[in-house]
């Protein structure tokens, strides 16, 4: 066998023997190094994993992801939950309705899924077991709500795509992932709303709901509000850089909990700043170490060789896009976003650019993709953070799951056949696309 081969069995070995999918990258990469190259090679280890986060956008990762923190801690999420009880009102269905709107609501702030699903899960789902709602749909519903994080602006998969992928507009990426990201959610409210009213769930006012006034729970939410608008209208107007809004958004989060929810003090923000160094040092060791297995696979030929590969299955484009999707769900339903694209993108692009398919346009149906693998069993991040809010077992979500992925799959395919429906903002906003 050729060293590159060995190379992906090396990778596929150490996943399935449980190896931590930063560190399988780089043993499997070197692996590839010492075989294919010469054992002197791995000299370059260090250059390798410094050249791939030594990039100035990925500063903007980190930062978004101590923005989500310090918005769950300061209550961001009550009060959204609180105005939009008060503007649906009581009727079936209307707390299905209420974590949907609020899941995305707070995706264009923290860019996370997980983050989004634990901080909206723990609200909503105690709301929603009194309304009669079953706990595993309801841990599912927000687990799969919580994935349009991954598409609505700000996103940390999207910036991680615009690096990856040469000549992407970061800004875009942001613009396109809009529309897709609210069709997607409104895929969801499909079936809930239906099954809402055949089981008969929440069909009476609530006492608490009956004590919500718009008009209060609107002052309350509106510095919530403001924060996407603040970082999408500074993004669009040139005020600041993909980057920079990730200062401003985590400077306007500070001063939203210190000052207006008064939820948030000086030694929760210090926690909150270590909290956000862990979960960005576990990001940034995966970019890292991927670092030596792209090295490795591009010295190799291994990638232009699968892409060679992908590409001669067939000449008919649809059909490739479709296989290429199936894939993508499925690495989707055992890895991370951040893992798939450093993983697969090098294969990916040459067989985009061979098919002419737009990179924005492909980037997020990939991000679409992505995102139904975050609550489909066996490994779904987001369905694991609900499950373990809602003190409930992972296996008994799987119906309500398949059904969720079915609803959001329909949107997927809608994006597919229409690229306009991502494409048409940032072509109206005179981005490159």
């Amino acid at each position: 066998m050729t060293p590159d081969v060995w190379m992906i069995l090396a990778f596929a070995g150490l996943l399935i023997a449980g190896v931590p999918v930063a560190f399988s990258l780089a043993l499997s990469g070197a692996v590839g190094i010492v075989l294919g190259l010469s054992p002197e090679m791995l000299a370059t280890l260090g250059t390798n994993t410094y050249n791939s986060i030594a990039k100035y956008p990925l500063i903007a990762i980190p930062l978004f992801i101590l923005t989500g923190l310090i918005f769950e801690r300061s209550g961001v999420a009550l009060r959204l939950v609180r105005f939009a009880q008060a503007l649906i009102g009581p009727r079936h269905g209307g707390l299905a309705l209420v974590a949907v709107l609020v899941c995305m609501i707070m995706g264009g702030m923290s860019g996370s899924g997980p983050a989004d699903a634990a901080a909206v899960a723990m609200v909503m789902l105690p709301s929603m077991t009194r309304a009669g709602y079953p706990k595993p749909f309801s841990a599912t519903l927000i687990a799969a709500s919580a994935s349009t994080a991954i598409l609505i602006p700000p996103s940390v998969a999207l910036i991680l795509y615009s690096i990856v992928v040469p000549g992407v507009d970061l800004r875009a990426l942001f613009a396109a992932g809009l529309f897709p990201g609210i069709l997607a959610g409104l895929s969801l409210l499909v079936p809930a709303l239906i099954l809402a009213r055949r089981n008969g769930w929440e069909g009476s006012p609530t006492v608490e709901s009956e004590r919500l006034s718009v008009r209060t729970t609107f002052k309350e939410a509106l510095p919530a509000l403001f924060a996407p608008i603040l970082i999408l209208g500074g993004l669009r107007s040139g005020l600041f850089t993909p980057t920079e809004a990730a200062v401003v958004a985590v400077a306007y989060g500070t001063l939203v909990g210190l000052f207006f929810t008064r939820e948030l003090s000086l030694r929760d923000l210090w926690a909150l700043l270590g909290e956000a160094a862990i979960v960005s040092g576990v990001v940034m060791l995966i970019i890292a170490l991927a670092g030596i297995f792209a090295w490795a696979g591009t010295m190799l030929g291994t990638f232009r060789h699968l892409a060679e590969w992908i590409i001669g299955l067939t000449d008919n484009g649809v059909v490739l896009l479709i296989l290429v999707m199936l894939a993508v769900l499925v690495a989707g339903m055992l890895l991370d976003a951040i893992s798939i694209y450093l993983i697969m993108m090098p294969i990916l692009i040459p067989v985009m650019q061979h098919f002419d398919w737009n990179p924005v346009w492909f980037g997020i149906l990939l991000a679409m993709n992505i995102a139904i693998g975050q609550f489909t069993p066996p490994v779904a991040v987001n369905l694991m953070v609900t499950t373990e809010v809602a003190k409930i077992r992972l296996e008994h979500t799987l119906g309500w799951a398949l059904m969720f992925v079915l609803a959001m799959s329909g949107a997927l395919a809608l994006v597919a056949i229409f690229p306009a429906i991502a494409l048409w903002l940032p072509q109206m906003l005179g981005y490159n696309v």
